[in-house]
């Protein structure tokens, strides 16, 4: 298949500028060269140039559409192969008429994240900077942006390929005590994998200590909004959304369903979830709303639990906080530009003091302290998107962990004088799942479904 000369549309369907058509391939520049109508041939011009011209079709000489046409030839491209990418009016009909040319002179439309993938086989990437790409294109945040581009650039795989290093060396030593048996090194040799393994150890701790934060960054933290009707939830979405996105009445049970709304706050990705007033009610649809708004609340990585600063604590209200004060939970005192019905000292022995924020949504009041809150809570107060490392893929976690198990189990092992080619087994079990990492040891089926995931054309 590397052989294969792809191509593919790597701007969003629909109308729009421009739309740009990537080819990839041996004969990229030679196959866009016979569609392409201008003074200079293509197959003669410089890499890295720009030319304009028509895409023609060479069967009945009609010209399809207006063109700029980008060489870049090998290894200087992002798949290390030639490259074409032509930029044509962004519409459908235009992009198809010239991608179907493409294809019916001698490329095949490429698969979702083949070029990505070609990158990486051809050791343009490794395969952590090849997962990182789908992660910049999908960040929700400055912040997830500026971690993605990090790991693009390598960051995450010079310290992988650093703790690889350490390990052959450990490998080496282990081998050279197998080989010549006769030579008395044991008790040296024991030191020296309990050193060499528990300096890699604590640096993948390092790496894992930020996986928390690096998900949240990666993905965003689910938000649920709760409370009794009308104490503000809706009122709370506008406000950090900046829209307005739910109905507010002064009518209890105006929200009768779970709304979304997708926001940044302080660097963190929220997905915000505005529930139904939870409450007893007669209503049929309101109940299912309530019904509704408990599923979301058990799912929730974070609850704002908004209460009422104008009314007294309801039992109902009672009973939820002690449901949720074990959780991720802050605790909003909504409506402060009111006269106070709310008992803060009944609140405070209910739950944490820290936890609790004084908010009027309406007045703006409160919505800093809100977001230095919910760092606290996520980041220790702090993000660190320039200098730290962060892990937020799922699979470089568990390898990560399985590593460093296998680096534990060498530890047991010399300390309980196993034979030393046991111990061999899971150091080098430990080099190869740090290689599955950035892909030196990565099974072709994992390849292929990491890059299943990417959007076509990229």
């Amino acid at each position: 298949m590397l052989a294969d000369t792809i191509a593919a549309i790597s701007t969003p369907l629909g109308e729009g500028g421009i739309a740009v058509i990537r080819v990839s391939g041996n004969d990229a520049i030679r196959i866009c060269d016979r569609i392409f109508d201008s003074k200079t041939s293509l197959e003669q011009v410089s890499s890295h140039t720009v030319h304009y011209g028509y895409i023609k079709d060479p069967a009945t000489g009609e010209r399809i559409e207006e063109v700029l046409v980008t060489v870049m030839r090998a290894p200087r491209s992002f798949t290390k192969e030639d490259v074409v990418e032509i930029s044509c009016h962004g519409g459908l009909i235009s992009v198809h008429k010239v991608l179907e040319l493409l294809l019916v002179n001698g490329t095949r439309l490429a698969e979702p994240g083949e070029f990505t993938k070609r990158a990486f086989l051809n050791g343009r990437i490794d395969l952590a900077q090849a997962e990182a790409v789908i992660d910049l294109i999908r960040s929700k945040s400055d912040r997830a942006f500026k971690v993605a581009l990090k790991q693009v650039e390598g960051k995450l795989s010079k310290k992988i390929r650093h703790m690889r290093g350490q390990l052959v060396e450990l490998l080496a030593h282990i081998e050279v005590n197998i080989d010549y048996p006769e030579h008395d090194v044991e008790e040296m040799t024991s030191a020296y994998i309990r050193d060499r393994s528990r300096e890699v150890i604590a640096k993948i701790d390092e790496l894992l200590a930020s996986a928390r934060q690096g998900k949240i960054l990666r993905e965003g933290i689910t938000c649920a909004i709760i409370g009794r009707p009308n104490v503000g939830k809706s009122s709370l979405l506008n406000e950090l959304s900046q829209s307005n996105r739910a109905i507010v009445t002064d009518i209890p049970g105006t929200t009768r369903d779970v709304i979304e709304e997708y926001v940044t706050l302080g660097g963190i990705p929220l997905k915000l979830l505005d529930t139904a007033g939870i409450r007893e009610t007669s209503d049929l649809v309101e109940q299912i709303g309530v019904e509704r708004s408990k599923l979301a609340l058990a799912e929730a990585d974070l609850i704002l639990f908004v209460l009422n600063n104008g009314e007294e604590l309801h039992p109902d209200e009672r009973d939820l906080i002690r449901q949720v004060k074990d959780r991720q939970t802050i605790f909003i005192v909504n409506k402060i530009d009111l006269p106070s019905r709310l008992d803060l000292t009944e609140l405070t022995s209910l739950v944490p003091e820290d936890r609790i924020i004084k908010m009027s949504v309406r007045e703006g009041i409160g919505l800093d302290q809100l977001e230095k809150a919910i760092t606290a809570m996520f980041f220790s107060g702090q993000i660190e998107a320039h200098d730290l490392t962060y892990v937020s893929n799922a699979r470089h976690i568990a390898l990560l962990e399985r590593a460093k198990q296998s680096l534990l189990d060498a530890i047991t092992s010399v300390e309980e004088r196993i034979p030393i080619d046991i111990v061999q087994i899971d150091v080098r079990a430990a080099w190869e799942l740090l290689g599955e990492i950035i892909g030196d040891a990565a099974p072709d089926a994992l390849i292929d479904q990491i890059f299943s995931q990417f959007c076509l054309g990229k």
